[in-house]
């Protein structure tokens, strides 16, 4: 069921919930939410070929902001699916949405977003999103 729960992801990952991710009031601490949405950040931005570009390039992602909004804890065991897309470009950055799903309680968890700028790490300063990253988001979601 968490599958169609994230049928509006495009990127969506799977992994176990640790043992030692927990804290001391026996629940999935909450930093450790914001490391799951970067996996389906990472995983994203490889399916649409910018992340290894970042080396020869010298311009690539860099987070700007994060947000979550915890609605279940999760615990362990369990098994978490996370999805990734992205629901705003702009000239320089974009907002990307996360949804995290227990396949143990079959809901969703957390939501939450992460604003991506491009950035230009020769130059450091903020650059345009390149057109061909562009291209690859509108075809991975399906706007092409």
């Amino acid at each position: 069921m968490s599958g169609d729960l994230l049928s509006n992801y495009p990127v969506v990952i799977e992994q176990a919930v640790q043992w030692g991710e927990m804290d001391a009031f026996q629940h999935v601490n909450n930093i450790v939410y914001f490391r799951y949405f970067e996996n389906a950040r990472i995983a994203y931005l490889e399916r649409i070929g910018w992340w290894g570009e970042v080396p020869q390039t010298g311009i690539g992602p860099i987070v700007a902001s994060l947000q979550a909004r915890f609605r279940r804890p999760l615990t362990y065991p369990d098994t978490v699916r996370i999805g990734a897309r992205i629901t705003q470009v702009d000239e320089d950055r974009l907002t990307m949405a996360h949804l995290i799903a227990s396949q143990t309680r079959q809901e969703i968890t957390t939501e939450g977003s992460s604003v991506v700028v491009c950035y230009d790490y020769r130059g450091m300063r903020k650059t345009p999103i390149p057109d061909h990253v562009r291209r690859k988001i509108e075809e991975l979601e399906g706007r092409k």
